[in-house]
Formats: structure tokens, C-alpha cells, sequence
């Protein structure tokens, strides 16, 4: 992947994809392809038959998704199930019949078995029951990345995928409905502290433990492996280290600035008792993430404080 090579990152206005942009332009890279939801339908097949062959794509990082937390999942399952079913096999397919040198496709960690042991290894993929509150897209991210190792066996197609952690940062979604944890998180204890709130409510008991990335990391990882890594074997992207919802919101307070009360409510869902991803082939490959979670957080809040994201 060359200064010069022209590169498509689909969902550049999202999380994951506007940090891929920010990475490539920074390591001086040009010629990159964007559309917008309004330019380029990417649930429309013949729409993007059409996009890739009009434009001589040589590399796509596939970061388009519909994505959002517990509540959404929960709400709209189906959704969630169809659309990112159907934008990822007609972006695969087409890439598989253009000019596409290399296709690395996003999973997510919760493809893999809720109660799978601890650190996950890759190699659990498929091997016990996944989380019933995010099953409908755990199913269609692994659908897709089977997919894409099918046409890495079948056709010698170079189509990766890599399954990162949770994930925050810059242009996060902190919508109180439909948000992640951190930004869901990160919106009430602020909106509590600018309104003088006596506590702040977190779903669940507390005792859940998480691994958080910073979108950046995460993006300095996929560049690296679109360009070191070739192998049809999924790979996962995280930090190695995790802590307790509990923990989290303690550090969030102190990031934020709040002091109110932090109550749990554990008549709502806790999730997976645990997700901690084993990183040792993305580490064997020369990457670590830069961020801690403190300072990780305190990026994320600086942004969507100067952005006005709440």
C-alpha cells in the first residue's frame, strides 16, 4: 500500500472510519475514496457493482456498519442482522470481481461465545453460545468475516479481517438511546455535572469486566496489518487489559469531573460476564497501543466537549 495507491474506506463518517482517515492522511496517503450515505447506498447491490467499477479501488477498509449498544440491539435485532449482512457480502462480492488488491473487514468481540474463557483467543470463534443480547449482529459480523476467509481459500483473495474491542474516541455516537458504553456513559456524567444532579445512574451491577480501545490505536493497528498481515485467520486488536464497569465509571467521575453519587441498577442487563482479548499475534507483529484509559478518556471527553457532542 503505497502513498499512491488508492484506497476506500466505507463508513468514513464513523467512529472507526474517520480515525482510519485521519491515520492514512497523516502517514501520507492521498488518494483516498469516500461517499457518503447519500452518495453511495451500500445496501444498494447494483449500486456498488457500480462504485467499484467505476473507480480502480486498490485497497477498502471495510469499517461501515450498523452499529449501537445494548438497548439498540435489543430494539431492533433484525436490523441489525439484515443491513450488516447486506452491506458486507455486496462490498466482498464486488471487491472480489474489480481491481481490489486487499479487503480487511471489522469484526467486533462479540462474535465470540459469552462464556468463552479468559484471555479470548481467536481460535474460540464458533465454540459455545454467543451473548444473547447482541446476537443478531454477532451473527452477521461472523457471517461476513467467514466470508471474506472463504474467498481468501477459494479464490486467493486477500481479505483479511481483524476484531477489535470495545472501542471510543473522537466522533463516537452519544446518543442517550442507542450509544456504547463509554459514550452513553460519558454523556450522563456530564449532563450530571452541568446540571448539579445528586448521581448518576450506570445499567447493571457493576461487576461486568470490559477491554476499552482508543479508536486510534485501533486505527494505527489496521493500517499495519494492511499492510504485514496475510492470513485468511481472523485477528483480534485490543489492549490486553480490562477492568469492572465499576472501575470504569469511578474513572470516568474523575475524567469528567463529577462529584455526585455513582448508583448501579442492577434490574438492567449486564451483557457477557467478561470480554478480554488475547492480542499476542497483533503484539508478535510489533504493534502496543498508546493510550491508557485514563488518558484515552480524557482525549475522547476533550473532543466531544469542544464539539459539543452531548
Amino acid at each position: 500500500m503505497n502513498s499512491d495507491s488508492c484506497i476506500f474506506v466505507a463508513g468514513h463518517q464513523g467512529l472507526v472510519g474517520s480515525a482510519l482517515i485521519r491515520r492514512l492522511r497523516s502517514d501520507g496517503h492521498q488518494n483516498l475514496v469516500v461517499r457518503t450515505r447519500q452518495e453511495l447506498d451500500l445496501l444498494d447491490q447494483a449500486a456498488v457493482r457500480a462504485f467499484f467499477a467505476e473507480n480502480r479501488v486498490e485497497y477498502v477498509f471495510l469499517a461501515a456498519a450498523k452499529v449501537g449498544g445494548i438497548l439498540a440491539n435489543a430494539r431492533y435485532p433484525a436490523d441489525f442482522l439484515y443491513e450488516n449482512l447486506v452491506l458486507g457480502t455486496n462490498i466482498i462480492r464486488s471487491a472480489a470481481q474489480s481491481s481490489v488488491v486487499k479487503l480487511l473487514y471489522l469484526g467486533s468481540s462479540c462474535i465470540y461465545p459469552k462464556l468463552a474463557s479468559q484471555p479470548i483467543r481467536e481460535e474460540s470463534l464458533l465454540t459455545g453460545a454467543l451473548e444473547p443480547t447482541n446476537e443478531a449482529y454477532a451473527l452477521a459480523k461472523i457471517a461476513i468475516l467467514k466470508l471474506c476467509e472463504q474467498y481468501f481459500r477459494q479464490y486467493g483473495r486477500r481479505f483479511i479481517s481483524a476484531m477489535p474491542t470495545n472501542l471510543y474516541g473522537p466522533n463516537d455516537n452519544f446518543s442517550p438511546e442507542d450509544s456504547h458504553v463509554i459514550p452513553g456513559m460519558m454523556r450522563r456524567f456530564h449532563e450530571a455535572k452541568v446540571t448539579g444532579a445528586p448521581e448518576v445512574i450506570v445499567w447493571g451491577s457493576g461487576r461486568p469486566m470490559r477491554e476499552f480501545l482508543h479508536v486510534d490505536d485501533l486505527a494505527s493497528a489496521l493500517v499495519l496489518l494492511m499492510q504485514e498481515y496475510d492470513s485468511p485467520e481472523t485477528i483480534n486488536v485490543g489492549t490486553g487489559k480490562d477492568c469492572t464497569i465499576a472501575e470504569l465509571a469511578e474513572t470516568m467521575k474523575g475524567v469528567v469531573g463529577y462529584s455526585g453519587r455513582v448508583q448501579f441498577d442492577p434490574s438492567k442487563p449486564d451483557g457477557a460476564p467478561r470480554k478480554l482479548l488475547d492480542i499476542n499475534r497483533i503484539t508478535a507483529l510489533g504493534w502496543k497501543p498508546e493510550y491508557t484509559l485514563k488518558t484515552g478518556l480524557q482525549h475522547a471527553y476533550q473532543w466531544a466537549v469542544q464539539n459539543k457532542a452531548f
